[in-house]
């Protein structure tokens, strides 16, 4: 099994997703993804594994959503490569379990991944 939680120690619900993992006596792969962006590749396979399309994964409060995205027309490649550019719009926590994919909003939403 190989579990990898996508973290932002800042934030309280992605803290909160990997105490849940800990918990359950599970250490996951830990990316924190401000200082170490998935690839454009990683990035697509996850939006695969979640179901979601790009702009399903961003966290539209950002400035950088702002002003690099918001009212821009792009493909999903080129979405994806400015969220690996800019990856503070990255929705967090990610969690991938395998060929599984689930976001912690709330922290319990991984749960069905385990």
């Amino acid at each position: 099994m190989s579990l990898t939680i996508y973290h932002n120690p800042r934030c309280s619900k992605s803290r909160a997703t990997l105490a849940l993992l800990q918990e359950r006596g599970l250490e996951p792969g830990i990316v924190e993804y401000l200082n170490t962006p998935p690839s454009a590749e990683e990035l697509a396979r996850i939006l695969s594994l979640l179901g979601k399309a790009p702009a399903e994964l961003m966290r539209k409060g950002e400035n950088e959503y702002k002003e690099h995205f918001k009212g821009r027309e792009m493909s999903d490649a080129r979405t994806i490569e400015l969220m690996v550019q800019h990856p503070k719009v990255i929705e967090r926590p990610i969690v991938v379990n395998g060929d599984r994919a689930a976001v912690g909003r709330p922290p319990e939403a991984v749960l069905d991944i385990l």
